[in-house]
């Protein structure tokens, strides 16, 4: 593999504490127990990130990205430390996008304001519902009303760029339900909505003792009626789960799924370098427990995993991001961010047209709509070509 113009390069940050596991989460999270040992932890991130610099060689940063966990649960102090931080020893793009993660139930007014004035220009607010019966169900610790006063003392503080992730299918839900959620949240007027589907992932509460959900076809009828409801109050429909007024496309989110390039800095985190030296690209996670990483930040026993992409699981991974965008992606796109041959797909790709999942010319391959309903079906076929590029060596 030969990628001949480096990718973008972001920068995510993890803070792994919250105040309790929600059901249905398979993130790095842990309960916190007592106080959050904010500043320890940002020495240890920083320590992180000193170890990493040589691998990124002064390229720039085109996005920050605070998640989680619960990076609310970190003070303003905290959070400016880190920022400053990052700012001595990374070179930032001007107008840098940096959002943090926040939850109703931790967030106050002061603290985001501490947050705006820190330099974080993007709020992403975990609502997920306006539902009181709905957020117990799926072990929120927050209700309607601390949404509401969430995302009021948001833009009190200067955000002008707010994010609200909110689920459909709910346990027991139903399509009046869901789209009385997504009504509520447009009347909000957020800039960018992330509205998806609850699924159950293996490791999870929910997986061992799963709730009654909603069958598929309510699933379609939320989905078709919500993405009419969001496209009639102007949000654009940017990937499979993105929705956002012009201008306010998620700069950090868009790098992943163009196969850009991203160095993850804190407790079970994960990179994707991209090296034109030794035309690799290279994955990388540190060690996921929050005490550990603190201990082994700064030195290699912070690595719990390094891996160099084999050209089959760079398609692979390519298409499992870069066929959520609505749009499509260019075959020059493949072939700059794999330095792979875009040739070898065609008959992938003409078997996928055949099945009606995608369409393709000679500048765009897009999932149809049928192939966005069956994405995960469409993206299989390319594990097929993972085999192939992998034993021919493809360069």
């Amino acid at each position: 593999m030969y990628v001949r113009e480096l990718p973008p390069l972001s920068l995510y940050v993890h803070l792994p504490w919250c105040v309790r596991k929600c059901p249905y989460c398979d993130f790095n999270s842990h309960e916190v127990q007592g106080e959050v040992p904010e500043h320890a932890y940002v020495a240890a991130l920083l320590r992180d990130l000193d170890q990493q610099l040589p691998a990124i060689g002064g390229r720039p940063i085109i996005s920050v990205f605070i998640g989680g966990g619960t990076p609310s649960l970190f003070s303003g102090e905290a959070i400016a430390l880190l920022l400053d931080g990052l700012r001595a020893r990374l070179p930032l793009v001007p107008e840098l996008e940096i959002t943090l993660e926040s939850n109703p139930g931790t967030v106050t007014a002061s603290r985001l304001q501490e947050y705006r004035a820190s330099g974080v220009n993007r709020l992403s607010i975990g609502v997920q519902s306006f539902r009181n019966a709905q957020l117990r169900s799926i072990g929120r610790i927050h209700g309607r009303e601390e949404s509401l006063t969430a995302y009021q003392a948001a833009r009190a503080a200067g955000f002008d760029n707010v994010n609200l992730d909110l689920m459909f299918g709910l346990p027991e839900d139903h399509v009046s339900g869901a789209l009385e959620d997504l009504t509520t949240a447009l009347m909000l007027e957020p800039d960018h909505l992330s509205w998806y589907q609850l699924t159950i992932e293996p490791n999870t509460v929910f997986y061992h003792r799963p709730p009654p959900l909603p069958d598929d076809d309510a699933l379609w009828a939320m989905q078709q009626q919500g993405q009419m409801l969001l496209a009639v109050h102007g949000y654009a429909h940017y990937e499979v789960s993105a929705y956002a007024r012009e201008g306010k496309r998620c700069c950090h989110n868009l790098n992943y799924w163009e196969f850009g390039d991203y160095l993850g800095i804190g407790a079970g985190a994960h990179s994707k370098i991209t090296d034109n030296r030794q035309h690799t690209i290279m994955r990388f996670a540190k060690c996921r427990h929050p005490r550990a990483y603190m201990k082994a930040a700064g030195t290699t026993a912070v690595l719990a995993e390094q891996r160099t992409l084999e050209p089959g699981q760079a398609v692979v991974e390519f298409m499992m991001n870069a066929l959520r965008l609505k749009g499509g992606f260019s075959p020059l796109l493949f072939i700059g961010r794999t330095g792979l041959p875009y040739p070898l797909l065609r008959p992938t790709i003409k078997e996928a047209v055949a099945r009606g999942l995608l369409d393709c010319t000679a500048s765009v391959i897009e999932p149809t709509e049928f192939g966005y309903r069956y994405l995960n079906e469409l993206i299989y076929l390319f594990y097929q070509d993972e085999a192939y590029f992998t034993e021919t060596g493809s360069t």
